[in-house]
């Protein structure tokens, strides 16, 4: 039989405090059960990635498969610089004839 994923009473006392803290629109038993539902969901990744990395995978290496887990299970956000070169091609694209090179430059030189 598998041990139950039981959050520790340490954090539950942290979230607890969060929402006293920052009253979210929710009541406390849903704020509570959402952040234990996505520790939970962490952990059972985490379980997965380290089963992952100790597996023999051929030419592949058992933590490169563990990244690319955690790659498409925990997607990054795109960056505010992703964000706004996107929309700069989308009005490239729509007005195709605005020079945006500058814009464009700009942007690519900013970190992230």
């Amino acid at each position: 039989m598998t041990r139950p994923i039981t959050p520790p009473s340490e954090l539950v006392q942290q979230w607890t405090d969060e929402y006293i803290k920052d009253k979210p629109a929710c009541a406390a038993p849903e704020f509570i059960a959402t952040r234990a539902a996505q520790w939970g969901a962490h952990q059972e990744l985490e379980a997965c990635c380290a089963f992952a990395e100790d597996q023999s995978w051929g030419l592949v290496n058992g933590p490169h498969v563990a990244n690319m887990i955690r790659a498409a299970r925990r997607p990054k956000p795109p960056s505010l610089k992703e964000q706004a070169l996107d929309q700069l091609k989308s009005v490239e694209d729509r007005y195709g004839l605005i020079n945006t090179d500058y814009i464009r430059r700009a942007l690519e030189q900013l970190d992230g």
